[in-house]
């Protein structure tokens, strides 16, 4: 086989094949918009509470 006419393999383009429906940046997720950890607080609390009354 002659190696030297197949040529040099193709390398990946490094992207993703599809776009995330969330992706960072879109509609959905912008950029500036900071994630409200609030309603996980709460939970989080409540858990602790009813872990330390039993």
């Amino acid at each position: 086989m002659d190696y030297k006419a197949a040529g040099a393999p193709k390398l990946g383009k490094n992207k993703p094949r599809h776009s995330e429906h969330n992706a960072k940046g879109s509609a959905k997720n912008p950029y500036d918009k900071a994630a409200d950890k609030s309603s996980l607080l709460q939970r989080m609390k409540a858990a602790a509470q009813k872990s330390k009354a039993e």
